[in-house]
């Protein structure tokens, strides 16, 4: 018989990654027992937010042969940020897609022509990555 217990910690940072998001409306609705797997029911506000939570997933277990998960999209494709005084896109990038390498697809997709200028306060959207 599956123990939740230890199925809850073997996952546990799938449940941090989801948590991580929370300012954006990320938000874990259930963490339970679906027979012999562990069930976690889950919203995210984009596919951006969503690839990052099967990041973890598949670091925890690739096969992931004892999870059952319903991680639903609130939103889009993209995911909507404003910039916070101190941010950089690498800094962006790295919590979107858990490398800092990535900001020049935020840059081009937002029209930023120097990736160095950016502001406080300054909406961008975060694109999802193919």
């Amino acid at each position: 018989m599956a123990n939740l217990e230890q199925l809850r910690q073997k996952y546990n940072p799938v449940i941090l990654a989801i948590n991580s998001f929370a300012e954006f409306g990320a938000k874990v609705e259930a963490v339970d027992l679906a027979g012999e797997q562990l069930h976690i029911k889950a919203t995210v506000p984009s596919k951006v937010v969503a690839n990052r939570v099967w990041d973890a997933i598949k670091l925890v277990d690739p096969s992931y042969s004892d999870l059952k998960h319903e991680i639903g999209t609130a939103g889009g494709d993209s995911q909507p940020y404003t910039i916070k005084s101190g941010d950089n896109l690498s800094k962006i990038s790295k919590l979107f897609y858990g490398s800092p390498n990535k900001y020049t697809e935020i840059a081009k997709a937002n029209g930023i022509e120097n990736p160095d200028r950016i502001q406080a306060g300054q909406q961008i959207n975060v694109p999802v990555l193919n």
